[in-house]
């Protein structure tokens, strides 16, 4: 006897006599009535290459942890690899928060049912405003990267203008995104560097500023490690042209160094993987932008923002929106930006983890990095034909390491790190093509003294075979 088919096993509602059911309610004869719009040429009319469903859950589980097997995590070796995406500790209460049902599952939701939810955004909202000295702070967009797209796009709308200057030592992903989110309606120029420092050439910036600029993007730390310390030297320069300052930065230096509000940023915006998200392999990241509170600014955030007010209750409070018709989910279409889903589950982590910390956990973290950078630079410098850093300025927790003088290519040096069980710095060589064979390094309090000394010994190892 035929076993009926009781549908996949992994899609709901695929039984055919459920199927037929939801196609009866709607008025549609099959499936493929719902593609009727989609040019028959375009459709797809094969046979899929999809393997058999794994029905029995212990062997599909069985399954999945072999192919998880086949990758290797910073779990099982020592990684210096940074470059926007850290191997920070990730406290256990952040896991434990984060994972509470409440807000797992809280994807929307509106003030009068999930109070919860839009209080703990904005505590969140408030915690990162104190760090970086900012009245304002937003929900977390998707990552760092649309934090300083929209940030450039809220600071053409402001000034009215359309070019945006962009310091040249800049990943070059996050340029590639900025120019693909801006150029729709503003033009992207790129300033020079100073090869021997890697900040910006200041006498090129100031050539380019006009009354056309609507901001200079500067980051600081930056992509290569560099601290800029003319902050206000720039901040000056923009605001003398009528231009803003938008400033990109790592949210857990600011525990010892000096927030950009306080060299004249007007637009602050960042990443939160490193306030307690993992890295899932690149993808537990969500972007802050913050600001001043003046109104004609906050007007042209396009993001969602909470605030709190008093309610009819005596000594009741509740959380909402704030200038919620700011936004394209009341305008629709005709918004200044569009505005989806947010990485809202990662700012509830950060708000945990900056609670936790507090103003002197966040110190001792980054007087730690600092610390443990400069102990790392120091053995490296040790090396024959090892520079580090490379650049000539100062650093936090990222700087460059030049390998020109060994002989051999950063590609071949990691390659012989990963036998021993090393993720060594990101290779440069292709995006920065001036420095040669220079590598990104980075480190956190995950790295021991003991991990950085057998990291030395390997490499002298892997040089002294050449």
């Amino acid at each position: 006897m035929a076993q009926e088919y009781r549908g996949h096993p992994y899609i709901p509602n695929s039984v055919p006599a459920v199927k037929a059911e939801m196609l009866e309610a709607i008025g549609a004869g099959s499936i493929d009535d719902l593609y009727a719009d989609i040019p028959a040429g375009l459709r797809f009319t094969g046979v899929m290459a999809i393997p058999e469903a794994i029905e029995a859950e212990s062997e599909l589980r069985k399954h999945v942890e072999g192919i998880l097997a086949k990758n290797t995590s910073c779990a099982e070796v020592t990684s210096f690899l940074g470059a926007g995406c850290y191997d920070h500790y990730v406290p256990a209460i952040c896991d434990e928060v984060n994972r509470r049902s409440e807000f797992l599952t809280a994807y929307a939701g509106e003030p009068y049912e999930d109070f919860g939810r839009f209080q703990t955004l904005w505590e969140y909202q408030s915690l990162m405003a104190e760090l970086l000295d900012m009245d304002v702070c937003t929900v977390p967009t998707y990552d760092g990267f649309q934090a300083a797209c929209t940030a450039l796009r809220m600071a053409g709308r402001y000034t009215g203008r359309d070019l945006v200057l962009v310091a040249g030592a800049i990943g070059p992903d996050k340029l590639r995104a900025i120019r693909n989110y801006c150029e729709p309606v503003m033009a992207v120029r790129t300033l020079a560097t100073d090869p021997r420092t890697g900040l910006v050439d200041l006498d090129h910036l100031g050539s380019q500023l006009d009354a056309t600029v609507a901001a200079i993007y500067l980051e600081n730390p930056g992509y290569l490690g560099v601290l800029e310390s003319r902050g206000q030297q720039i901040a000056d320069q923009a605001h003398t042209h009528g231009a803003l300052l938008v400033v990109g930065t790592e949210p857990n230096s600011l525990g010892v160094l000096t927030p950009p509000s306080q060299y004249g940023a007007d637009l602050v915006c960042g990443d939160i993987q490193t306030l307690g998200n993992h890295m899932n392999f690149g993808g537990g990241l969500g972007g802050f932008i913050a600001s001043r509170d003046e109104e004609r600014l906050i007007m042209e955030y396009p993001s969602r923002l909470f605030g709190i007010s008093t309610t009819e209750a005596p000594g009741e409070y509740g959380f909402g929106d704030v200038a919620y018709d700011r936004t394209s989910f009341a305008h629709r279409e005709k918004g200044k930006e569009f505005v989806g889903t947010a990485s809202a589950l990662h700012g509830i982590t950060a708000g945990v983890y900056l609670a936790l910390m507090g103003p002197a956990g966040m110190r001792e973290l980054g007087v730690h990095l600092l610390q443990k950078a400069q102990y790392l630079v120091k053995r490296l410098g040790e090396m024959s034909g090892v520079k580090a850093p490379a650049l000539a300025a100062p650093f936090f927790k990222e700087f460059t390491v030049d390998f020109n003088g060994t002989g051999r290519t950063v590609a071949d040096i990691n390659r012989a790190l990963l036998a021993q069980g090393i993720f060594g710095g990101k290779d440069l060589s292709a995006d920065f093509p001036a420095l040669g064979q220079t590598a990104l390094y980075a480190v956190t309090e995950q790295i021991s003294q003991e991990e950085i000394d057998r990291f030395i010994t390997m490499l002298a190892a892997t040089l002294g075979g050449n």
